[in-house]
C-alpha cells in the first residue's frame, strides 16, 4: 500500500488552536489559521517580523509580566531545547482598528524545540489557549461570584508559582555555573606526557540540574612513566563537583606513593568512607611502562578501558574490576591486572556516559564504542577524542556527563 502524500503545511494551517512558529531569535515564520484569526492580525502582519513588535505589551499596565516571562520562557527553549510550559498570564492585545484601544485576555501558553540537523533549536513552536472566558466565569453582574473568586485565586496562585519557579531556575542555573567552573579548574589540560600525544575531554550533561562528578587525570610516575584515571561520582551538582575535587586529589597523590593501581584505589577508598557523598565512586586506573610495554591497570566499578592495537581490534580491560569505593562494608585488598600493548596503541578511558544508554544491554553499547575505535584509530587522540563524542553521544545531548582521554602509545 502506498504511503499518503501528506501536506504538511496544509495540516499547520488547519491545526485546532492557536499555533505560531518562531525563529530562535523570536521572528515570525508562520502561524496557523486560529492564530491569525484569534489574535485578529493578517499573515502580512506577523510573518518576519519580531514577536512583541507584533504584540507590544499594554502600557497601562505598568505591573504586567505577560512579555517578560513569554520572552524567558521561549529564550529558555531556545538554551536547553527542552520544553517549556508557562503559567496562566495576562497579555493584553492592542485592537489593530483602534490604535490605543487594548483588550484584555488571558493566556496559557506552552513552547517547544524543534530542532535541526545539527541538534540545535531551529524553531520555536509557540502554542497558546486562550482562557478570557474562563477568568471571566459566567461574566456580568448576574455571574456566580463564588465561581470568580476561585477563579481570581487560581490565577493569583498560578502568578505565585510562576515566580517561585524563575527564582529556583535561577538559583539551579547558578549552581550549575559554579559546578562547571569548578570542574574546569580541577581538570586542566594533560600536561608534557613525553612523546606521547594525550587529548581529553568533559562534556557536562544537558539541563540545569545535571551537572556531575565525572573526572579525569594523569600522573606522571617515576621513569618516566605515567597513570592515567577517571572517576565518576554518584550524584549531581555542586556537591558532587566538590566530592570529585576532594577524590581525584587524593587519587593523583596515592598514584605517586604506592606500587600499583590497586594500593592506589584501597588507599582512595579508605579515604572515601570519611568524605561525604564520596560512597559508590567508580574509578579506573592504569599504570602504563614505557620500558616494559605494559599496562597494570585495576577498577572500581567503573566501565573497562579500552586498549585499541595497530591491527584495529579493541581489547576491554576487565580483567581486574572491583565494587565501586567505600561500597563494601569491610576493606579488602583490590585485585590488579597486567597486559602488554605494541607502539602505536591507543588506551582510552572514559566514564560511563559515553556508553552507557536507557533500555540497551551493556554489551551492544561497548562493541559501538569498539567499532568507532577500530575505524578512527589512525586519527591523532585530539581528532579521536572528537570522533568518538560524534559517533557515541546523542546529537541533542546527554543526560550524564562524560569525561575521556586518549592516549596514543
Amino acid at each position: 500500500m502506498r504511503e499518503p502524500q501528506i501536506d504538511y503545511a496544509a495540516v499547520f494551517r488547519a491545526l485546532p488552536g492557536m499555533v505560531a512558529l518562531l525563529t530562535p531569535d523570536l521572528v515570525y515564520v508562520d502561524a496557523n489559521d486560529d492564530f491569525l484569526l484569534l489574535a485578529g492580525r493578517t499573515r502580512e502582519q506577523l510573518l518576519g517580523r519580531y514577536i512583541f513588535d507584533v504584540f507590544p505589551e499594554n502600557p497601562n499596565e505598568p505591573a504586567a509580566a505577560g512579555m517578560r516571562e513569554t520572552r524567558e520562557s521561549m529564550l529558555r527553549v531556545v538554551a536547553t531545547g527542552e520544553r517549556d510550559t508557562m503559567a496562566l498570564l495576562r497579555y493584553d492585545i492592542e485592537d489593530p482598528q483602534r490604535p490605543g484601544h487594548w483588550q484584555e485576555h488571558y493566556w496559557s501558553p506552552v513552547n517547544a524545540p524543534v530542532l535541526g540537523p545539527d541538534g540545535q533549536v531551529a524553531l520555536i513552536v509557540h502554542r497558546v489557549e486562550e482562557v478570557t472566558e474562563l477568568i471571566h466565569a459566567r461574566g456580568g453582574p448576574n455571574g456566580d461570584s463564588r465561581t470568580r473568586v476561585l477563579e481570581a485565586e487560581l490565577y493569583t496562585r498560578a502568578r505565585e508559582l510562576q515566580e517561585v519557579n524563575e527564582r529556583l531556575r535561577q538559583a539551579h542555573a547558578h549552581e550549575r555555573e559554579v559546578a562547571l567552573a569548578l570542574q574546569a579548574a580541577m581538570l586542566p589540560a594533560p600536561g608534557p606526557t613525553g612523546p606521547h600525544e594525550a587529548a581529553v575531554r568533559y562534556q557536562p550533561a544537558i539541563g540545569a540540574l545535571n551537572v556531575c562528578g565525572d573526572w579525569y587525570d594523569l600522573v606522571d610516575l617515576p621513569g618516566d612513566n605515567l597513570a592515567v584515571a577517571v572517576g565518576d561520582v554518584v550524584g549531581h551538582g555542586l556537591a558532587a563537583a566538590c566530592t570529585m575535587g576532594q577524590l581525584r586529589s587524593a587519587l593523583s597523590a596515592a598514584c605517586r606513593v604506592t606500587d600499583g593501581p590497586a594500593q592506589a584505589l584501597e588507599a582512595v577508598g579508605l579515604y572515601a568512607r570519611f568524605v561525604d557523598g564520596a560512597e559508590a565512586t567508580t574509578v579506573a586506573t592504569t599504570f602504563i611502562d614505557w620500558d616494559s610495554r605494559t599496562i597494570t591497570y585495576s577498577c572500581a566499578g567503573h566501565p573497562p578501558p579500552a586498549l585499541v592495537h595497530p591491527d584495529g581490534t579493541v581489547t576491554f580491560l576487565d580483567q581486574a574490576t572491583d565494587p565501586p569505593l567505600a561500597a563494601r562494608p569491610e576493606h579488602l585488598p583490590r585485585p590488579q591486572a597486567r597486559t602488554s600493548f605494541t607502539a602505536g596503541a591507543i588506551l582510552v578511558l572514559y566514564t560511563d556516559g559515553l556508553v552507557e544508554r536507557r533500555n540497551e544491554d551493556i554489551d551492544t553499547s561497548l562493541a559501538r564504542l569498539a567499532g568507532s575505535l577500530t575505524h578512527h584509530r589512525h586519527a591523532t587522540p585530539e581528532a579521536l577524542a572528537d570522533a568518538l563524542l560524534t559517533d557515541l553521544l546523542p546529537p541533542t545531548g546527554n543526560a550524564d556527563d562524560t569525561a575521556l582521554i586518549v592516549l596514543r602509545l
